[in-house]
């Protein structure tokens, strides 16, 4: 698609055309294209293209490779010691070999580093994201199954390297001009006019507020309504503006630590954490792609924001990395992922939903996330209170988090899991249906 702006036509990546950044593969293509005239290697310069690429080389990653490193797992001892805790076939897990996390970055690197645009601050983010939080998990990790301290990490430290993550994803949202947004706009003085060839070879006019730093947000479920953190400081002036963004940092830093964490205490029954996480990866693709499609953000009435329809490449990456470690993890899981997978995901969720502005939407689609760490805090708070009130301590479930309070209940691990990618599937259809339901 072709973007006309001002007397200017630029092939534009985030409009679902040529990629104007120089990818590795690129590079390579480029080279044996006029070397030997290899045919079909322009492809490697198109959107689609790349994020199919990026799906199926980390799903052929995942499979391919996970046996091994399951079975250097294997060698070094590195199982999962489990506490008896009454669950039916928990002792039988004993000994499946943990960090299997491993399986996931390295399907979720390797296709990046060779199919994105690494020049592209998304991907940037992004990358940050899964490394920092992989090696924090892998910490967790490794003092649990080396220095055999059940607790791992302390939770200070996890907290900690979660905050400042927020701190760097937010501040750069903040600071770097690379990172702007724009809004569909009516045809009034200092609307940018765009001319836009769509992928029929219809020409449209499209009017759009000049490309600019925002604090705005989507509101899911209500049609052309924002909401701007910046608003909700009663002071004016720069002042006011610096506090803003400020507050915009804080609610990052909230939102990567909640989601993180929620990712991690869902991970506790086999293919449970990385089935619900693919559906939502699949969900969060389809929305960078079109908030960074000028036609279709119009048409939907969604910020545009030039530069993530890239993240869609990612969004592969992440949903055949996580589809070719269920190929291991399904009942009877071969490996877990430990906390250098599940800590990851849940980082990668969050940053994404922040870069594409849609983080609002992330109650609604990672409920089950949600679910899991809202039971958790209740069966604390309620058994703390009641220990307080009445000498001791009650339970409102029958073990936290809940798809263990469902084990209890006496329900098969593979009924509970296969429920809970039902419902997550019903969330994201809800998710997607937000965008019509305005």
């Amino acid at each position: 698609m072709i973007i006309f702006a001002r007397g200017t036509a630029t092939p534009s990546p985030f409009e679902g055309g040529k990629a104007t950044g120089k990818t590795m593969i690129y590079h390579i293509a480029e080279y044996l294209d006029r070397t030997i005239d290899l045919p079909g290697a322009g492809m490697f310069n198109y959107l689609s293209f790349r994020s199919a690429l990026a799906i199926v080389v980390s799903l052929l990653i995942g499979i391919v490779f996970g046996k091994s490193i399951i079975r250097m797992l294997q060698r070094r001892q590195i199982g999962e010691e489990i506490r008896n805790l009454g669950l039916e076939g928990q002792l039988q897990k004993r000994g499946t070999p943990t960090m299997g996390g491993l399986i996931i970055l390295a399907s979720i690197l390797i296709p990046v580093l060779l199919f994105a645009d690494l020049s592209n601050i998304y991907m940037q983010l992004m990358l940050a994201t899964t490394v920092w939080l992989g090696l924090l998990g892998f910490l967790d990790d490794y003092i649990k199954v080396f220095r055999k301290r059940k607790e791992g990490l302390n939770g200070r430290f996890k907290i900690v390297g979660q905050v400042a993550l927020g701190i760097i994803v937010g501040t750069t949202l903040w600071a770097s001009p690379q990172i702007v947004s724009r809004e569909p706009a009516n045809r009034t003085t200092g609307a940018e006019r765009v001319v836009a060839t769509d992928l029929g070879n219809h020409r449209r006019i499209l009017y759009l507020t000049p490309a600019g730093k925002s604090t705005s947000t989507t509101i899911p479920f209500f049609k052309n309504s924002r909401l701007d953190y910046r608003d909700l400081v009663p002071i004016d002036g720069p002042t006011g503006d610096t506090l803003g963004w400020l507050l915009y940092v804080l609610i990052a830093v909230c939102i990567i630590t909640a989601v993180s964490n929620g990712a991690n205490l869902t991970d506790g029954l086999d293919g449970l954490a990385a089935g619900v996480s693919a559906s939502i990866g699949v969900v969060l693709g389809i929305l960078a792609y079109l908030s960074g499609n000028v036609i279709y953000s119009d048409y939907l009435s969604i910020m545009n924001i030039p530069g993530s329809g890239e993240l869609l490449v990612f969004a592969g990456a992440f949903v055949g990395a996580l589809l070719g470690f269920l190929w291991y993890n399904s009942y009877p899981a071969q490996v877990f992922m430990g906390d250098t997978g599940s800590l990851a995901i849940g980082g990668i969720i969050a940053t994404f939903a922040l870069l594409i502005r849609k983080e609002l939407l992330l109650p609604i689609l990672c409920g089950i996330f949600l679910v899991e760490s809202l039971s958790v805090m209740m069966q604390v708070g309620w058994f703390k209170y009641t220990r307080w009130r009445y000498g001791e301590g009650r339970r409102i479930f029958l073990m936290s988090p809940l798809h263990h309070h469902y084990q209890k209940k006496g329900y098969a691990e593979v009924k509970i899991v296969n429920r809970f990618w039902i419902v997550q599937l019903l969330l994201a259809a809800i998710t997607l249906m937000t965008l019509k339901i305005r």
